[in-house]
């Protein structure tokens, strides 16, 4: 039922439980739980907002979110490199609201274990080429606060990749 329908009608709203970028992205994962499968579409998603927030997405970066992928989910590789590619084109596709709504999707459906979790793999990614740029920090920096993560879980896990920081280093000088 559509937003019209709900109006002229007056029924129950419709609920979106699911993004329709996660639907997409989780039924490439096939044979997985529905909720598992979602839970994997918002996080390969988050990853790769992250990772192009600077328009740099280095093959580190897309290795590392393969990775983290297959590790995190469970997922056998090929089934991690297919998701993470979709996931790559539908963030650089969509981003703005969808953004948003995928963060609220994934904290309503992940622990606040797998929350910070996530956000470390956020970070992990961004330093994967050796730099997080002052765009990415500030792009998980955003994640966070989309899902309610204190800004001390937040330092916590930025700590863990400090020497990556480029707000941290010394400006290169001029030649």
């Amino acid at each position: 039922m559509g937003w019209f329908d709900w109006l002229v009608t007056g029924s129950e709203a419709p609920t979106t439980d699911a993004t329709e970028v996660v639907q997409r992205i989780a039924a490439l994962l096939e044979g997985l739980e529905p909720e598992h499968a979602r839970y994997l579409g918002a996080f390969a998603y988050l990853l790769a907002r992250v990772a192009h927030i600077d328009n740099e997405l280095t093959e580190a970066e897309v290795g590392a979110m393969r990775a983290l992928l297959a590790r995190e989910g469970d997922v056998e590789a090929h089934d991690a490199h297919v998701v993470v590619d979709l996931a790559q084109a539908l963030s650089r596709a969509e981003r703005g609201t969808e953004d948003f709504r995928v963060a609220r999707e994934f904290s309503r459906i992940a622990t606040r274990e797998q929350q910070l979790g996530l956000i470390r793999c956020l970070f992990a990614v961004a330093a994967a080429d050796a730099t997080v740029s002052l765009a990415e920090d500030n792009e998980i920096r955003r994640v966070t606060q989309e899902l309610g993560i204190e800004h001390e879980d937040f330092i916590r896990a930025r700590l863990a990749v400090r020497e990556h920081l480029s707000v941290t280093r010394p400006p290169a000088r001029a030649r």
